[in-house]
């Protein structure tokens, strides 16, 4: 136990210093992409949802050299929508206070153009593959910054982050739900989690990853619906909860959990884990994605970021707020979702969020795994050290089902931390060739074109394999 104890202090202290690192590094590239795009986030947003739109019915070519734009939306949707929209949310609330919510809010507003710079540069230097395109940053790293050894480091990094430390997140809300709404012993819960993970991630993974993209989203929608009838209900109380929000982000009063540091921190770490901009996880698949041009799929994963959220999150933080679960003592996270839920709605409420969790979780396991399979197959295509991951993303569901609350996030945000900060300072040493993207973009749009991308438009830009074709549409 004692060593145990040290182990935990050890990544405590170590979650502090990085978290500073990671905020200072995520905000300087969120401002600063923001404004060498001249706000791409807040201008282009109906181009953002015109193309969602568009992607909904066929990739460029029909299909058949890869997934549609739409289709690569929802992969990185499915993942992002996991247990941070709910108890990542209800976490900081009761750690840091209501104005963490606040800070939610600001980090996916700048970081939604960090979110288009990383997915931009993912379909630039995206590589063909026997069923259609793959990337992400392992590639971007090797190929437009020719260091192959940082693409790696990076890969080891999301497989670690996403494939074992994530998964035992999403496993830990899971357990902890089940045991809230029906009494469920956690330990057996993790067998059956896992046992089942193991199923899946051995065979069959795109048959569950395809009904997941149907019915995480519905889900989501039922969780949103649920939240705006909530606000409707209590709509004469709305004006009181901003308010406590915005004087609770600025430290004007006292807040549960400590300081105005210690807030920030919380609602910025939680917004990151939430919307992932800046992380590198989405980019991986987004560079799937089938267009004609890689801004169009940049601003798709753009929008993605606030959906997640503006929308989601937010519906996590007004059922809380809303109602008296928030404050009381031992409520935190996932429990403190379904009590607030409970509260507003009645006992059935607890199933839902169980329901809703299951399949938020589910996908997301299933989601993050992939993540981590197709970074070890950037590194070296090896049967057995895939054999091996795969034995750790089960034993680390299982870990992650009876593990304390804290040790399993501080563990996230650690590894988070890590893999972040290598994929921002990737994305600030290319972000240049992403603007000059978007500049070709925007006067092909001028011109009344359907824009369509050719890699020798852009200056030095070398290593790029699918866009030297100019495409037929």
């Amino acid at each position: 136990m004692d060593f145990l104890e040290t182990i935990y202090n050890i990544i405590s202290y170590n979650n502090a210093f990085w978290s500073y690192v990671l905020i200072v590094i995520l905000i300087t590239a969120g401002v600063y992409f923001t404004w060498r795009t001249k706000f791409v986030q807040f201008r282009m947003a109906g181009e953002m949802v015109r193309l969602l739109g568009e992607g909904a019915n066929k990739s460029k070519s029909g299909g058949q050299n890869g997934i549609s734009s739409f289709g690569a939306f929802c992969i990185s949707t499915a993942s992002r929508v996991g247990t941070g929209n709910l108890a990542g949310v209800a976490l900081a609330i009761a750690a840091g206070g209501p104005g963490a919510v606040f800070w939610m809010w600001l980090i996916a507003l700048i970081g939604s153009a960090t979110a288009f710079i990383e997915s931009t540069l993912a379909q630039i230097y995206k590589v063909k593959d026997k069923v259609g395109f793959r990337g992400g940053p392992a590639y971007y790293m090797e190929k437009g910054l020719n260091k192959r050894w940082m693409g790696v480091l990076f890969a080891v990094l999301i497989t670690i982050c996403y494939g074992l430390v994530f998964n035992s997140v999403q496993a830990n809300t899971l357990s902890l739900a089940l045991k809230s709404a029906y009494g469920l012993d956690r330990f057996w819960v993790g067998v059956v989690v896992a046992i089942i993970t193991a199923i899946v991630i051995f065979g069959g993974v795109n048959r569950i990853v395809k009904a997941s993209e149907y019915l995480v989203p519905i889900m989501a929608g039922g969780y949103v619906l649920l939240a705006l009838y909530i606000v409707v209900a209590n709509v004469t109380e709305f004006p009181a909860v901003m308010m406590l929000i915005f004087k609770s982000a600025f430290g004007f009063q006292q807040v549960a959990g400590g300081g105005l540091g210690a807030m920030v921190m919380l609602g910025i770490k939680r917004g990151l884990f939430s919307n992932e901009a800046g992380m590198g996880s989405a980019p991986n698949a987004a560079a799937a994605a089938d267009v004609t041009h890689p801004v169009k799929q940049g601003l798709v994963q753009a929008l993605g970021v606030f959906v997640d959220t503006l929308l989601v999150c937010s519906a996590t933080a007004f059922i809380v707020l809303f109602s008296n679960a928030y404050g009381t003592d031992g409520l935190t996270g996932i429990e403190l979702v379904q009590a607030a839920l409970t509260e507003h709605t009645g006992s059935w409420a607890a199933n839902f969020i169980a329901i809703a969790v299951f399949l938020f979780a589910f996908s997301s396991l299933v989601g993050n795994y992939y993540y981590g399979e197709t970074n070890i197959e950037f590194i070296k295509s090896n049967k057995k050290w895939l054999f091996v991951y795969r034995l750790a993303v089960v034993g680390m569901v299982l870990f992650g089902s009876v593990a304390k609350v804290a040790i399993v996030w501080d563990l996230a945000d650690l590894f988070m931390a890590f893999m972040a900060i290598t994929n921002l300072i990737a994305i600030m040493l290319l972000g240049r060739f992403a603007f000059a993207a978007l500049k070709d973009y925007r006067e092909q749009k001028r011109q009344g074109k359907n824009p369509v991308f050719q890699s020798s438009t852009i200056k030095d830009l070398r290593n790029v394999e699918c866009w030297d074709v100019k495409s037929e549409e």
